[in-house]
C-alpha cells in the first residue's frame, strides 16, 4: 500500500494522537452534553487531522500553508472550549 504524504508529517501524527486523547477524555463528559459539547469537541479534533491530510495531497506549498493555517484556527477553537 502506498504511503500518503501527510502520514509522514509529525503534525498529522500528533493531530491523530490528539484526536484519540480527546475521544477518551470526552467519554467522561456528562450524558447531557453528548449532543452538544462532546460532539463539537470530537468533530473539532477530527477536523484537525482531516484538514492536514486534505491540504497535503496534490496541493501546492501555498495551498498547503493555507490548510495549516486552518488547522491552527480549528485547534485554537478546540482549546477554548470550556471543559
Amino acid at each position: 500500500m502506498k504511503d500518503f504524504k501527510f502520514e509522514k508529517l509529525r503534525i498529522w501524527q500528533n493531530s491523530m494522537n490528539f484526536g484519540e486523547d480527546i475521544f477518551k477524555l470526552s467519554k467522561g463528559f456528562p450524558k447531557e452534553e453528548q449532543f452538544n459539547l462532546t460532539s463539537q469537541i470530537r468533530r473539532a479534533s477530527d477536523s484537525i487531522a482531516l484538514n492536514i491530510a486534505e491540504g497535503s495531497t496534490g496541493q501546492t506549498n501555498i495551498e498547503f500553508s493555507r490548510f495549516i493555517r486552518l488547522f491552527f484556527k480549528v485547534f485554537s477553537r478546540g482549546c477554548n472550549m470550556p471543559l
